[in-house]
């Protein structure tokens, strides 16, 4: 909530800025006259302008996150060139001199035609003007917004940014001339806020260039603030069912559930499909539409490609898609990513092919369809009829034969041929059934912004390269050894010979890995107290501890042979520049 009032606040101090104060007194000229005439048509027309611009702005940032290591060199670009603008008052006069000009000629005309159309376009040229006022702090909500991805919280920020604009034109028209004396008493100090917040945005910027970056724009932006999201989110739609246990790979502000899906014999109607026109694009199949699907029973699967639960459960959903597929199922995966490297749509390609999905895929890299479904889950289920209607939903792995029975219900009751029994699926490698009985080890993240339980002596620090050392571990605990720089996603080795030591309880253990952008294949070699893993080695190393990061994904790395007890795990990597992510188990 204290994120939303200070873009509120950001919104109302934006008016003050200097260029703007040449259509203020035009403005005010006209407060005298009916606020639905003349005042309501020009918010409506500044408000409109503004979210155009600022749609636009998010579609840039867009880019600039799909061009991955060439959207960190854009952010830092524009992040400079709105720091330039807020330091020096007069370049940003001289940039928007036209758009003043504009402003007085509207103004004009209004003066003498007075009527709703001219209102509406004097407030047009009012929110072209503001605009580029606005430009320096919305572009650093923007670009962050970009940079994490697109969010409802971004979305909520933008809106109270704009109410706040519209807060201050508004009380100018019906306060008139006394506004506008006490803004120019206030401009000095405003000029002041505003080269100040020009200086800070230059530092991060030279903190971006200088590595220094990690994590920088997850607590400086005002778009990655997931607990007040959620809690938002916990408000507006309570938890489908308690947490579970087991382990998932989903952001912070997501919480895992497993929720037994509803009978077959009572499947309620919870709502009406909702499109999937955001998409960025479409593997395996053509763009598909809502209304294009009516007639099939559909089954959209929320996933992403490293995610461990969602590798379990995509057999069965590969299964009932093969089974039904001529008996009138249409199966979606819907991709939405967690991990910067999982919006690339080259990577997601490859691992369609590796994992041999068939179905149609949907990349929601800016999480367009998970907000039009309300979706909090990876994986999760909806469950829609020939009608279009979403009868059922299952959120995290498990229950197939139940999710399976509302596939056959929904079949039969559009009148189609459901084939009886359940699939049977033999999965390998990390796709195998968990032992969810034996995990006493939770998802751990390395990256800063959501890492917990790191114990190497000093604790993090955060971006710039560090010796890590490995003390005695408890249960649950980690280290790193060796140089590396640890930021908001990831910790990535400077040199080689570094490890990351972990004390875990569960049958198998999995790490998402990569390479950084340039780089090669890394070599690694996995210890399990202290000894080669042998027959408790996992599909992505041998029975040595051997094995290779050659792509950006989740690596199964032990897969235990006997009794599951606590053990201490290694991983040395004899190349440097491995991206460390993510720990999971099973």
């Amino acid at each position: 909530m204290a994120l939303i009032l200070l873009a509120y606040l950001g919104g109302i101090l934006t008016i003050v800025s200097p260029c703007i104060l040449p259509v203020l007194p035009f403005v005010f000229a006209r407060a005298d006259r009916p606020f639905s005439r003349s005042g309501l048509p020009l918010l409506v027309g500044m408000v409109v302008t503004f979210a155009l611009v600022a749609t636009l702005a998010a579609v840039a940032g867009g880019w600039a996150v799909a061009a991955n290591q060439y959207g960190r060199i854009a952010a830092i670009v524009l992040l400079g060139v709105f720091g330039v603008t807020l330091l020096l008052p007069t370049l940003a006069e001289r940039l928007t001199r036209p758009l003043v000009a504009l402003g007085a000629r509207l103004s004009h005309s209004s003066d003498r035609k007075a009527g709703i159309a001219s209102s509406l376009l004097l407030g047009v040229a009012t929110g072209l003007l503001w605009a580029p006022c606005a430009g320096p702090v919305l572009g650093l909500i923007l670009t962050g917004a970009a940079l994490e991805g697109a969010s409802a919280q971004s979305t909520l920020l933008l809106l109270a940014y704009a109410f706040g604009a519209a807060t201050s034109l508004a009380l100018a028209l019906l306060v008139g001339g006394r506004v506008l004396a006490m803004m120019k008493r206030s401009l000095g100090v405003g000029e002041w806020v505003r080269r100040g917040l020009g200086a800070l945005v230059l530092a991060a910027v030279a903190a971006i260039a200088l590595g220094l970056d990690t994590g920088l724009l997850t607590r400086v932006s005002l778009a990655s603030a997931n607990t007040v999201e959620q809690g938002l989110v916990d408000r507006l739609r309570p938890t489908p069912a308690a947490p579970s246990t087991m382990t998932r790979n989903g952001a912070p502000a997501m919480t895992s559930a497993v929720q037994v899906a509803t009978p077959a014999t009572a499947l309620p109607v919870l709502g009406t499909m909702p499109s999937l026109a955001g998409a960025e694009t479409w593997l395996n199949s053509s763009p598909l539409t809502a209304e294009g699907l009516k007639g099939k029973v559909v089954l959209v699967d929320f996933w992403t490609y490293s995610c461990i639960n969602c590798l379990r459960t995509i057999p069965y959903v590969e299964a009932w898609a093969e089974k039904y597929r001529n008996q009138g199922l249409v199966v979606i995966g819907v991709h939405t990513p967690e991990f910067a490297f999982e919006r690339n749509v080259d990577n997601v390609r490859r691992a369609i092919a590796d994992l041999k999905i068939t179905y149609p895929v949907a990349l929601d890299n800016d999480y367009n369809i998970w907000r039009g479904f309300d979706n909090h889950y990876w994986p999760a289920h909806y469950f829609i009829d020939a009608q279009g209607r979403i009868r059922d939903e299952h959120f995290a792995e498990g229950n197939y034969e139940e999710s399976e029975r509302v596939i056959q219900q929904l079949l039969a009751e559009a009148g189609m041929h459901a084939a009886p029994g359940h699939v049977t699926v033999s999965a390998s490698g990390a796709e195998a059934a968990p032992d969810f009985a034996d995990v006493k080890s939770p998802e751990t993240y390395l990256g800063f912004v959501r890492a917990e339980n790191f114990v190497s002596p000093g604790g993090t620090v955060r971006g710039v390269p560090h010796d890590y050392a490995v003390p005695p571990l408890q249960l649950n605990q980690w280290a790193l050894s060796g140089t590396w720089t640890v930021s908001g996603e990831y910790a990535e080795l400077n040199a080689r010979d570094g490890g990351i030591s972990l004390r875990f309880h569960a049958r198998d253990l999995h790490l998402v890995l990569g390479s950084a952008p340039g780089g090669g294949p890394v070599h690694f070699r996995v210890t399990i107290d202290g000894e080669p893993p042998g027959d408790s080695h996992g599909a992505d190393v041998d029975a040595d501890g051997l094995g290779i990061v050659t792509s950006q994904r989740l690596y199964q790395l032990v897969r235990q042979n006997g009794p599951v007890t606590d053990r201490s795990f290694e991983i040395r990597f004899l190349d440097p520049g491995v991206q460390a992510f993510a720990f999971t188990f099973g």
